[in-house]
């Protein structure tokens, strides 16, 4: 990435679009149709991106969400050129389904040499696998992603995404051949360095609850759970306020003061009524008597509350 000087910025190869039509017999690969909310949401996602890898980069970078695509997994992979590449698996909660995380090989091993302090050179010769310490940096960016990506879908759905272990070899995870997956591509770019691509993958299944927002052409934000806003009013009701009343505030000159002794005593006054607080703001005011023993104050008046406060 850092190296190249090809300044293209488009995929070598040109892509089917999210919305086509499936063949004769075939299931549908797309329920959605339009996913006009999935894209804006991968283009937020792609601003956020750069907070995560101009760091390990060193760099200043573009970023910017591609076209996403709907195909079988099985496609997906031929359409990869062969060579060492990072296979990491997002566990999405609470679906309990497993998106992935695409990184290319040579990109990994470029951001690992600039880890440790080089100059950001793959190896002349890729290897066959990752080091450990390769496999570290990549749990180490899923680790990063997740944080923006759950952002990123907040507004539509409250998902946590959790990196597992990286895989080199796509045919040991978890998700099928036939599988459909949504393919969201984000191009990440440095100067006039030749861009590199990230692919995040989420499975069609995982994504069929929240169909109808995903189709909308504006972005709502998600209503609060009602559970949650329940336990969010009940845990406001517990909250407590000292209360306090103010009898009176007498005022004496301060050779009084100096010459007070035990015993004397300072003459009070105050009205019928009282003011009842409530920190340094009057709840309402009230009369001074007893309940059950003890010394209380009735309430006979609220003080109104306005927008800009409170008006006793």
């Amino acid at each position: 990435m850092v190296n190249a000087a090809e300044t293209s910025e488009r995929r070598a190869r040109e892509r089917r679009p999210a919305a086509h039509a499936a063949r004769l017999g075939e299931t549908k690969l797309n329920p959605f149709g339009d996913l006009h909310t999935l894209q804006h949401l991968s283009a937020r996602l792609a601003r956020a991106l750069r907070g995560v890898f101009e760091p390990l980069l060193r760099r200043e970078v573009r970023a910017w969400a591609e076209p996403l695509v709907v195909q079988r997994f099985g496609d997906y992979r031929t359409e990869r050129a062969d060579g060492l590449t990072a296979w990491l698996p997002l566990i999405m909660s609470p679906q309990g389904a497993t998106g992935l995380c695409v990184l290319d090989g040579v990109f990994v091993l470029e951001m690992l040499d600039l880890f440790f302090g080089g100059t950001g050179a793959a190896p002349a010769v890729v290897p066959a696998e990752f080091s450990p310490a390769a496999e570290a940096i990549v749990g180490k960016i899923g680790a990063a992603i997740a944080g923006p990506l759950r952002s990123a879908w907040e507004p539509l759905a409250r998902m946590d995404f959790t990196p597992t272990r990286v895989e080199i070899n796509a045919a040991m995870l978890a998700t099928d051949s036939d599988d459909a997956m949504i393919v969201t591509r984000f191009g990440l770019a440095a100067g006039d360095d030749k861009p590199v691509f990230i692919d995040l993958l989420y499975p069609v299944t995982a994504l069929k609850p929240h169909a109808p927002t995903l189709t909308g052409k504006v972005l709502d934000k998600q209503e609060a759970d009602p559970a949650w806003r329940t336990s969010l009013t009940r845990a406001a009701m517990n909250v407590r306020f000292p209360i306090r009343s103010v009898l009176a505030e007498p005022v004496v000159p301060l050779s009084m003061l100096m010459n007070l002794k035990p015993g004397d005593v300072i003459p009070i006054s105050f009205g019928p009524e009282v003011p009842v607080m409530v920190g340094s703001d009057c709840l309402g005011k009230g009369t001074v008597g007893t309940s059950n023993g003890h010394a209380a104050v009735r309430l006979t008046s609220i003080a109104r509350f306005d927008d800009e406060g409170p008006d006793a």
